[in-house]
């Protein structure tokens, strides 16, 4: 047809719209309800494909169309699929029902409604393997650390040394998701520039890569940030992110090697601990241990004339044995710190926690200590000053 768009957009949205026995799992029968729309949206045209899970108490749509990003017929397509979720999970009486859907109204974007969001649109090659990456109890700035590895660590991705295609780089699109600003940064060039913004990863997120040869999109992390859009403690972000692989962008060992360290993350039990990101497989995406701890699964597609083949459950092998073991003995060290620093979230990240209500009731009963008077420094006269 005349003017349609050849590119494909997938899109990644997340919602947390109810989970069986607590914070733990979503219900099959929330994600059956969820299926029903997007079937209903595949039959009439307006998406190509969809897949639909879950990853702990996160019900999760994977969808290819060729609408681009940010469109309100997708987007609306989403939000109608987790209101009828989220009715079921009532009917159930499920935990939290429809926790992360902070409108009762769609207004023709999702963002900033409360579900995460991770879309790209590009030109489908030959071979398109992509792989979507979906993390539970953790904020977004949890992809920070091992987005930076893939794309800017040459000890990590071999690529960036040997590939011509990756030899010149990445550009990383950060957003300060404070200020709602976002800066365009270079790697190798502003390497250090980078790292000194997303170190802060309760603030400075990366959003975007781009291969900097030709502008090509590489990754893209859903950076959508609950409390600050409520104004109060919701529910943890559980961002998403799309990573596409090979033929000029890292491989996918590449990819997923960063998760073979469980780095500390903010989240876990009550939004309001470190713990490290777990790489689990889709059997193990459930979360128990206080809440947790933190983990992340990876699924591999195919895009294949828009179609999504697959996926392939990439961490559901035995070399991540060794992480997940680390992982557990983090855990066990970071909860024997119970409700001190540094296993308890900064003062900063506590505030939209519901730390804030047990300060109020005690605010009156804190007193002035009255200081000592200040004294003037007393002059001493040396031999030699005489």
């Amino acid at each position: 047809m005349a003017g349609e768009n050849k590119k494909i957009t997938i899109s990644v949205i997340k919602a947390d719209i109810g989970s069986l026995a607590g914070h733990h799992k979503v219900h099959p029968d929330t994600m059956a309800a969820a299926a029903r729309v997007l079937a209903e949206g595949k039959r009439k045209g307006l998406i190509i494909d969809f897949y639909v899970t879950h990853v702990g108490d996160d019900l999760q749509l994977i969808m290819t169309h060729r609408k681009g990003v940010d469109h309100p017929d997708i987007h609306g397509l989403a939000w109608d699929a987790f209101k009828k979720a989220t009715e079921v999970a009532k009917d159930l009486g499920l935990y939290a029902a429809g926790q992360d859907l902070l409108s009762d109204a769609f207004s023709g974007n999702i963002r900033g409604m409360g579900p995460g969001v991770a879309e790209m649109e590009f030109t489908e090659r030959k071979s398109d393997p992509i792989v979507v990456f979906m993390a539970d109890k953790t904020e977004p700035g949890a992809f920070n650390l091992p987005i930076f590895r893939i794309f800017a660590d040459p000890f990590n991705t071999a690529g960036l040394v040997i590939d011509p295609r990756l030899h010149e780089g990445f550009k990383f699109e950060i957003m300060d998701v404070y200020e709602g600003k976002i800066v365009t940064l270079n790697a190798p060039e502003e390497l250090y520039d980078i790292l000194a913004l997303i170190g802060t990863t309760g603030r400075y997120v990366i959003k975007r890569v781009y291969r900097k040869s030709d502008d090509e999109i590489a990754a893209v992390v859903s950076t959508e940030r609950l409390n600050l859009i409520a104004g109060r403690y919701v529910g943890k972000d559980d961002p998403v992110a799309i990573v596409r692989a090979q033929s000029g962008f890292p491989a996918v060992g590449e990819i997923l090697e960063p998760f073979a360290f469980p780095h500390l993350v903010a989240g876990w039990m009550r939004g309001s601990h470190y713990g490290p990101l777990m790489p689990v497989s889709m059997r193990d995406a459930k979360c128990t241990r206080f809440d947790g701890p933190p983990r992340v699964v990876a699924l591999g597609f195919q895009i294949t004339k828009g179609r999504l083949i697959g996926p392939a459950d990439l961490f559901d092998d035995p070399a991540f044995d060794e992480p997940r073991r680390l992982a557990q003995l983090i855990t066990d060290y970071m909860r024997r710190h119970g409700p001190f620093m540094p296993h308890r979230l900064g003062p900063e990240e506590m505030e939209y926690t519901t730390l804030p209500e047990v300060l109020e009731k005690l605010k009156n009963r804190f007193k002035q200590v009255e200081q000592p008077a200040k004294k003037e420094p007393s002059t001493i006269v040396t031999k030699e000053a005489e």
